[in-house]
């Protein structure tokens, strides 16, 4: 009997991008579990916090399973009102108040929330510029700005790319748009034209069939898209376009995250902006 799914709640006080990233880092170390995930972002005040609580006190209430619960918010009054909800919290700035006692400086004090981390990390500008660009041209939507791009990640329909891009982007500056390559593209067997100018920017994900089809039938169940039919002859027919235009790809059926981006950065010798 497979294990239920369970509801993955990020709770910010920014865009939330930091708590999923984080978040789903920790989630890949649990193979075979499926997770339903639901950002709560721009959590600014103990009033919202407590309808953040509400909401997700009623989903572990529809779903009879408390939900887990990944919060970095900075301020310590609303994060403690996140605390009180019917879930398991993972606090992933339980580190400020150590740091608060040790620095003699309230986090927060000298600034706004939007900027922590801005004045004592040089890289941070750089990264949550990458961060915005792979928000701006994920999955093909957007402005398309793949000029602009350090690397284009190309692949079917839930193979990896958005978290990927994401975590080069928030990790390492990168910038990382992503194209999601249709089944009438691939019916084709060439290049999107969009993607055509950006050729040596091109790296491809890969998931098994078996894999894929998992994740596809968690989304929407019983589908044609999720059919070990239709997962089969995309799995294929990608694999044949990266071979024709000798496109570099990952199989990351088994990787995690931070793996998959490790071995993009070094493979493509793309430059950090990352801490050291």
């Amino acid at each position: 009997m497979s294990a239920p799914t369970r509801t993955v709640c990020f709770v910010s006080d920014r865009t939330g991008v930091t708590a999923e990233v984080l978040g789903h880092s920790l989630l890949s170390l649990f193979a075979g579990m499926t997770f339903d995930s639901l950002t709560m972002p721009f959590v600014l005040d103990m009033a919202q916090a407590r309808g953040v609580v509400a909401r997700i006190n009623a989903l572990g209430a529809e779903q009879h399973a408390q939900p887990i619960v990944f919060c970095t918010i900075v301020d310590q009054e609303t994060r403690a009102v996140i605390k009180q909800a019917r879930a398991l919290v993972i606090d992933m700035f339980s580190f400020v108040g150590p740091l608060e006692a040790e620095l003699g400086v309230r986090a927060g004090a000298a600034g706004s929330p939007a900027m922590h981390g801005a004045k004592t990390d040089p890289t941070y500008a750089a990264r949550i510029d990458a961060t915005n660009y792979a928000l701006a041209n994920d999955d093909g939507a957007g402005r398309r700005d793949y000029r602009s791009a350090n690397v284009v990640l190309i692949g079917v329909s839930r193979s990896g790319k958005t978290p990927t891009s994401l975590y080069l982007a928030l990790q390492y500056g990168v910038f990382a748009a992503n194209y999601p390559l249709a089944e009438e593209e691939l019916e084709a067997g060439e290049l999107p034209r969009a993607l055509v100018p950006h050729r040596q920017k091109l790296y491809g994900l890969i998931v098994k069939p078996e894999r894929l089809q998992q994740i596809r039938s968690e989304r929407r169940p019983g589908s044609r898209y999720a059919s070990a039919q239709q997962v089969q002859y995309e799995v294929s027919a990608v694999l044949a376009l990266y071979d024709r235009f000798r496109i570099p790809y990952l199989d990351v059926t088994e990787c995690s995250i931070e793996e998959i981006s490790s071995r993009i950065m070094d493979q493509l010798a793309l430059a950090r902006h990352a801490r050291s």
